[in-house]
């Protein structure tokens, strides 16, 4: 097989958008979660212009309210509307989740690239660092980064992905002990090309398919992380909206009044789940063996 043929071949390695949608389309579990990613997605984008009430509004007159036709999810401990903090709660943990994993790919991916494509020593000392942080069970690690960096979304964003970086350094420099072996990589060495065009062009788009995978289940668990932090007073600060602050006031009045836990409650499982089925529906629709 000539050069060019192999470099043809590197060029086609990644399935092609329309094929990939297509497989995505016949998993009917992988579409069950694209509709709850959107849908959620579609509430936290549309949250300032849909006619609810204000998330931090009270009314003393309203306390703990069952659902009702004026308050569909009943209201909380001071009057506020548990529907419309449920909807406004849905953009801190959908931004955390997906800036927590943006975080963590561009942090991970470039090491990860690095430590697989060079070997020797550098390798050797981004693994053993990558190996310490993932000997550190991954919630823990977000909790101590978060409590030293300060309660807020923000720090609780950074701490999310810190946390999650390792993960992407290890599946990175995997992927690239693989790709780097193939024949089109050797070739392009062979005709002088730089080490940056040979990783830029043959090996990253190569490795790319599981970096998404495993971003889309990552951020699954970034926002459980993030409705954790949240509950144990480390992320969004009271009066924002967020599911994990929500649950952690619902926890005092679970007898009184459980349909505060309901909405952020269910709202988590529902989120959480559409990223993991659309995660798994990913992986079988970029894997050209599962054709």
């Amino acid at each position: 097989m000539t050069l060019a043929a192999e470099i043809d071949r590197a060029d086609e390695a990644l399935p092609q958008k329309s094929r990939v949608w297509a497989k995505l389309r016949r998993n009917r579990t992988a579409m069950v979660g694209f509709v709850l990613v959107v849908f959620f997605v579609a509430i936290a984008v549309l949250a300032p212009v849909l006619p609810i009430a204000d998330p931090t509004a009270t009314s003393w007159t309203d306390v703990r309210s069952p659902p009702s036709a004026q308050y569909w999810f009943g209201t909380d401990e001071i009057g506020r509307d548990v529907f419309s903090r449920m909807i406004w709660g849905a953009r801190a943990s959908l931004l955390a989740g997906v800036i927590s994993v943006a975080i963590a790919v561009a942090i991970g991916l470039p090491v990860g690239l690095i430590a697989g494509y060079f070997g020797g020593w550098i390798d050797q000392v981004i693994s053993r660092v990558t190996d310490a942080l993932l000997s550190t069970p991954f919630l823990i690690l977000a909790i101590a980064l978060a409590a030293f960096l300060g309660p807020s979304l923000t720090n609780a964003m950074i701490a999310i992905g810190l946390s999650a970086m390792p993960i992407f350094v290890r599946l990175t420099r995997g992927q690239v002990l693989a790709v780097k072996t193939e024949d089109y990589v050797e070739g392009a060495r062979a005709i002088g090309l730089s080490h940056p065009a040979i990783i830029t062009r043959y090996i990253l788009p190569n490795v790319l398919a599981p970096i998404l995978v495993q971003s889309t289940l990552t951020i699954a668990t970034a926002i459980i992380a993030e409705a954790s932090l949240s509950f144990l007073g480390l992320g969004q600060q009271p009066p924002a909206p967020s599911w994990g602050s929500m649950l952690n006031v619902a926890k005092n009045f679970l007898t009184q009044a459980p349909w505060m836990a309901w909405a952020p409650g269910t709202a988590i499982f529902l989120v959480v789940l559409g990223f993991n089925l659309l995660g798994d529906g990913l992986r079988d629709a970029l894997d050209p063996r599962s054709d």
